[in-house]
C-alpha cells in the first residue's frame, strides 16, 4: 500500500468475522470486520493492537492478507493492506465445497410480521 490518500476507495459495509494474528503473537484472534475496501478494513474485537503492528489476516473467499495497523480507537482499528484485494469476493457466499462457513456470524431466524387479522373478527369501536 502506498502513502497515497486512499479514503476515496469504495468501502463495503458488511458484518463478517476474520482471523487476525499479530506479527509477534502465535494466537489467532477472531474479529468483526465492520467495513472492507480493496486497500484496507476496519476491525472490531478484543485484540490488543497498536499503530504500526504488522498483521496476518484471513478473510473469507479472499484468503491470507498482510497489512499494518493504521489507527486504533477503543476496540476498533484500521488496517492498511500491503496489497490490494478484491473486497467484493468477501461478500460472496462461502464456497460450498468448504462446508459451513466458520467466519460468518449465525443469524437468528428471520422475524416476519404476523398475518393481518381477518376483517370478520374485527369489531368497530
Amino acid at each position: 500500500m502506498t502513502g497515497v490518500e486512499t479514503r476515496s476507495l469504495s468501502r463495503d459495509s458488511l458484518f463478517l468475522l476474520a482471523g487476525i494474528r499479530v506479527e509477534s503473537d502465535a494466537e489467532t484472534h477472531r474479529v468483526r470486520v465492520r467495513n472492507l475496501s480493496d486497500g484496507g478494513m476496519m476491525g472490531e474485537g478484543n485484540i490488543k493492537v497498536q499503530r504500526g503492528n504488522r498483521l496476518d489476516i484471513e478473510l473469507r473467499n479472499v484468503g491470507p492478507v498482510t497489512g499494518i495497523v493504521a489507527w486504533v480507537q477503543d476496540d476498533r482499528f484500521g488496517i492498511a493492506f500491503d496489497e490490494e484485494i478484491d473486497a467484493h469476493e468477501a461478500r460472496k457466499p462461502a464456497n460450498p465445497e468448504q462446508g459451513a462457513p466458520a467466519d460468518t456470524l449465525d443469524r437468528p431466524s428471520v422475524h416476519r410480521a404476523p398475518p393481518p387479522p381477518d376483517p370478520k373478527n374485527l369489531r368497530k369501536v
